[in-house]
């Protein structure tokens, strides 16, 4: 039998990119704890636009765990207290009657905020189509078991591909570093040999994108790993690492 909750919300309320932003406080009542965090804060916007007073924007699409759209900081966790979830599938029974919870957005200089709780992850597009993608020639189609891959390869390739590019290693890096994200998509292609035709480029472009858009160093401290929805694992940092000191190997080979 489901119960309810009256709770006590702090969101980070920011008009726009070059507005100052600060806390509102506002109180949830009769929450029940069978409704996830982002229905919660449906309810809340609900009342909050009765008053005439503009909703809290947020980012969700599918609500399923599956684009990643769903971005906030919750009690000082990326995507709440729970470990493997997003927030679309963060429960308030999760929560207590009476709690304070405190709702911010990613905090990145390479997530610059929209709007309240909202960011641009565009980031993220930019370092994936500098080098996140297969050459593939046009003709008839090729048997998919025409390159026998191992399964212990397959297998790591697929884990990576399951990253989401929420940016939840972003936010909970103190150094707001894209490692994980970067080296789960570096991983999934280096892994398979339908993307050695790029290896070389994909490494290095991919991380000197990394770079301009203004993400920090690793900080080996293993939290991206552990705040990560689907479990992207910090050995792709490590493939990351060789794939691109390979790189710059082969790049200093062929100059000589």
């Amino acid at each position: 039998m489901s119960a309810t909750m009256n709770l006590t919300l702090k969101v980070w309320r920011q008009k726009d990119e070059n507005t100052r932003g600060k806390f509102h406080t506002y109180e949830a009542k009769n929450i029940s704890d069978d409704m996830s965090f982002l229905e919660m804060l449906d309810v809340v916007n609900e009342e909050i636009t009765r008053k005439g007073e503009d909703p809290i924007y947020f980012d969700h699409d599918c609500r399923e765990g599956i684009c990643g759209m769903c971005s906030l900081y919750i009690n000082g966790r990326p995507h709440g207290p729970k470990e493997g979830i997003t927030t679309c599938q963060l429960h308030m029974r999760s929560f207590h009657d009476g709690q304070t919870i405190v709702i911010e957005p990613w905090r990145a200089a390479a997530f610059p905020v929209l709007k309240d709780l909202a960011v641009d992850r565009t980031s993220f597009d930019r370092i994936q189509q500098a080098g996140g993608f297969v050459s593939v020639n046009t003709g008839a189609l090729v048997d998919g078991n025409v390159h026998p891959i191992p399964k212990v390869q397959a297998d790591e390739s697929f884990n990576s591909a399951t990253c989401i590019g929420c940016g939840a290693c972003v936010a909970a890096c103190k150094n707001s570093s894209a490692m994980l994200f970067v080296s789960a998509k570096v991983s999934q292609f280096s892994l398979l040999p339908q993307g050695q035709a790029e290896r070389v480029e994909r490494a290095q472009a991919m991380v000197d994108q990394m770079d301009a858009e203004g993400f920090g160093s690793c900080t080996n401290t293993g939290a991206c790993e552990i705040e990560c929805p689907v479990g992207i694992k910090l050995t792709n940092i490590a493939r990351l690492n060789h794939e691109y000191l390979r790189a710059k190997i082969v790049k200093e080979e062929e100059i000589h």
